[in-house]
């Protein structure tokens, strides 16, 4: 296993860090998230158009670089650094890859070439708040999670026609400005109830989109009504939407734990430099050995998260399949969900640690320190919590099913 990096992944680490340093300091995140779409669609464009984000871990057949999940996990650290708001995650995270695996290939050649491009961005929407589990992060989904009817969730019924979509999903990450949406679905009923992903156009008559007060509002979130909506099957109705919904849970996880790590890095960073500038009783509280040690603790933890997060990144990359058997879900170690928990943790130290020792200063909204405590506490909401990404792992491995009675 060779561990290092290629001359094209530094270079897009290094090009990514330079362009967010220019465009996307504190104030242009905050700026961001007040508009209508919740980023910046002149940054998306640089993002899309001029650097590829989108197209990084697609084939070139359809418009992408032909690079892996190890491309995309170093811009997504690099993004996490500066909090940048971007459908990035929602479009060619959870989206994209759902498209490659299940859609016809007309499907894929009329989608994929527009993801790539940045043209045209997508959102997964999932009935309730069981994101993680449909990705498989925390539990495994049970066999009727999608809801449908009275239940919940969103019922598809076959109409002359097509397929028509009923029912609401909630915490949809960008579903209120996504040009495209993928809605999972129950349909059949009770003698053949299956759940289905259909693609619903961001403008389609009966659907009503309304942007939610999230937790972190560079992860804007919104709330679908569907009511009577026309929409497409996505590939056919014997795909097997549960194994690729688990593989692209784990490609999530492990491009999540990047960003979470870039989060914690910077926000260190920055608790660092206050430390060498503040000064009490005539010193800079750096030079203080408890200070030290707290420090050192955050920095082991997120060198240690950093290395999971890439292990889970060659890994995912190393088991991908190519795009020509993309049709089924890969067989494979799937560790991206304790690379996650690993991640998530080690940014909720670095942030408290770093409003804490920001002093009162902190504290306030005028400071970015709130900023990356704000992403902790709103990832571990949506896609943990981190001890049951971790319980989840040990049973997926059968960590402790040994059979042995302690004597």
């Amino acid at each position: 296993m060779d561990a290092r990096f290629t001359p094209e992944q530094d270079h897009i680490r290094r090009t990514l860090r330079e362009l967010l340093h220019k465009r996307c300091s504190p104030g242009d995140v905050r700026a961001a998230v007040d508009t209508p779409a919740g980023y910046d669609p002149a940054l998306w464009t640089a993002l899309a158009g001029d650097l590829g984000l989108p197209g990084l871990a697609l084939p070139e057949a359809h418009g992408g670089v032909g690079g892996t999940t190890t491309e995309l996990t170093l811009a997504a650290e690099e993004l996490g650094r500066s909090l940048a708001p971007s459908p990035l995650l929602a479009t060619a995270v959870l989206a994209a890859p759902l498209v490659t695996a299940l859609g016809t290939d007309a499907q894929r050649a009329d989608l994929l070439p527009r993801i790539a491009s940045g043209a045209l961005t997508a959102a997964l929407a999932v009935p309730g708040a069981c994101l993680a589990t449909v990705l498989s992060l925390t539990g495994e989904p049970r066999r009727d999670w999608a809801g449908g009817g009275r239940a919940g969730g969103v019922q598809a019924a076959r109409r002359t026609g097509g397929w028509r979509l009923y029912g609401q999903v909630g915490q949809v990450l960008d579903g209120h400005s996504a040009g495209l949406l993928l809605v999972a679905a129950h349909a059949g009923g009770y003698a053949r109830s299956r759940t289905l992903l259909f693609l619903v156009p961001g403008d389609a008559p009966g659907l009503v989109r309304t942007r939610q007060t999230s937790l972190d509002a560079t992860r804007p979130q919104a709330r679908l009504e569907l009511r009577d909506v026309p929409a497409e099957l996505l590939g056919d109705e014997d795909a097997d939407v549960g194994a690729c919904l688990a593989r692209a849970g784990d490609v999530t996880a492990t491009v999540l734990a990047a960003e979470a790590v870039g989060a914690a890095d910077r926000i260190l960073e920055l608790t660092v430099e206050h430390a060498q500038r503040r000064e009490q009783f005539g010193r800079a509280i750096g030079s203080f050995q408890a200070v030290k040690h707290r420090l050192a603790d955050v920095y082991v933890q997120v060198q240690a998260a950093r290395s999971a997060a890439y292990y889970a990144a060659w890994e995912s990359a190393s088991t991908e399949p190519s795009a020509t058997t993309a049709t089924t879900a890969h067989e494979g170690e799937r560790v991206g969900g304790l690379a996650l928990a690993q991640a998530l943790d080690s940014l909720r130290t670095a942030a408290a640690e770093g409003v804490q020792l920001h002093g009162g200063i902190g504290f306030t909204w005028e400071h970015e320190a709130q900023l990356y405590f704000k992403r902790a506490a709103g990832d571990e909401l949506l896609f943990g919590p981190v001890h049951r990404l971790r319980a989840h792992a040990a049973e997926a491995a059968r960590l402790f099913d040994t059979g042995e009675v302690a004597v």
